[in-house]
């Protein structure tokens, strides 16, 4: 049987088709300037010990108003509250690929608050004239392997590793409090999520200075980094501290493990990295620790950051639920 429908599209197609002769393409106009995300800003942010130009990224949610200005409509007594909240925050390295990716999530799962809380995005961005490739395997990392003997220096792409303490020490003492003061961060409400190299450098966080966050997602963390440097640290941390007051939370692709199949990883095991991970923090027992980790079906290291990033912000700022006020 045809159906109506069919016959007439095949009547339109030719008047339809751009190869017809009678149809002529509109002239595309030029560019007016490159896409601008609403209600963002960029902050030039250096370091005053290293002089790298590095950069802050910041994403208000929507409706929110940037310090200093109203809305204006709203009441004397209203702006005095919106000055007085604290808010939530998130911290995200990688700020090309992360920033975009977690404001889209934060406005569309989040729903302004119904699924989120609704929270500051911070990009944390390197120096505009700088490869991201070499700023986060500097930046990211604890330790260079490149400087010990028999290390085969192939395993490793960029000239330089082990900047994370003096990186850490500019996050904790310049960004961190330059941002919460400007915005009314809310400091049992800041959360920093990293991807592979990033989620390492948020491990180091966790065990030099934990309270700089209240909750931790790591994706995909890379714990292999020069022989599981970051096992160590954590059983350092361990020998000194009895607690440890952190809300962390793991992602993983189940084909980041190691296995037979071409998406499979072929030298690195995150998955039973991460799942090590998790038991020895499980270990120690601390009192104020919270550990979550899940890995993820039918995703590998490239695929599961959308994902993950999901699910690790629902667990750390869940939003006020659908019918809530």
């Amino acid at each position: 049987m045809i159906h109506r429908r069919h016959l007439l599209g095949a009547a339109l197609a030719p008047l339809l088709t751009p190869s017809s002769p009678s149809f002529a393409a509109p002239a595309l106009p030029e560019a007016s300037g490159p896409y601008a995300l609403p209600n963002t800003w960029v902050h030039p942010l250096p370091d005053p010990v290293s002089g790298r130009r590095y950069e802050v990224w910041i994403d208000l949610p929507p409706g929110a108003s940037a310090p200093g200005t109203t809305t204006g409509n709203g009441t004397a007594a209203t702006a005095a509250k919106a000055r007085s909240a604290l808010r939530p925050a998130v911290f995200v390295t990688d700020a090309p690929y992360a920033f975009p990716l977690v404001r889209a999530l934060r406005n569309r799962v989040g729903q302004r608050g119904q699924n989120l809380a609704d929270f500051v995005l911070v990009g944390l961005a390197g120096p505009a004239d700088e490869s991201a490739v070499d700023m986060r395997s500097r930046d990211y990392t604890p330790t260079d392997p490149l400087t010990k003997p028999n290390r085969p220096a192939n395993r490793y792409g960029a000239p330089r590793y082990g900047g994370g303490d003096a990186y850490l020490k500019y996050i904790a003492e310049v960004v961190v409090p330059a941002v919460s003061e400007r915005h009314r961060l809310d400091p049992d409400r800041r959360v920093i999520l990293g991807h592979s190299y990033g989620a390492l450098f948020a491990s180091q966080v966790l065990f030099s200075r934990p309270a700089l966050f209240s909750h931790y997602i790591l994706g995909s963390p890379s714990l292999w980094f020069d022989e599981q440097e970051m096992f160590k640290r954590e059983a350092a941390y361990a020998q000194r501290h009895q607690d440890l007051a952190a809300h962390v939370f793991q992602y993983i692709g189940a084909y980041e493990a190691v296995a037979p199949g071409p998406r499979f990883n072929k030298e690195n095991d995150l998955v039973a990295d991460a799942l090590r991970f998790q038991a020895a923090l499980r270990k120690r027992r601390y009192r104020s620790l919270r550990v979550d980790s899940h890995v993820l079906a039918g995703e590998d290291h490239l695929t599961v950051a959308p994902a993950g990033a999901t699910l690790g912000l629902l667990w750390a700022l869940p939003g006020r639920g659908p019918y809530e006020a």
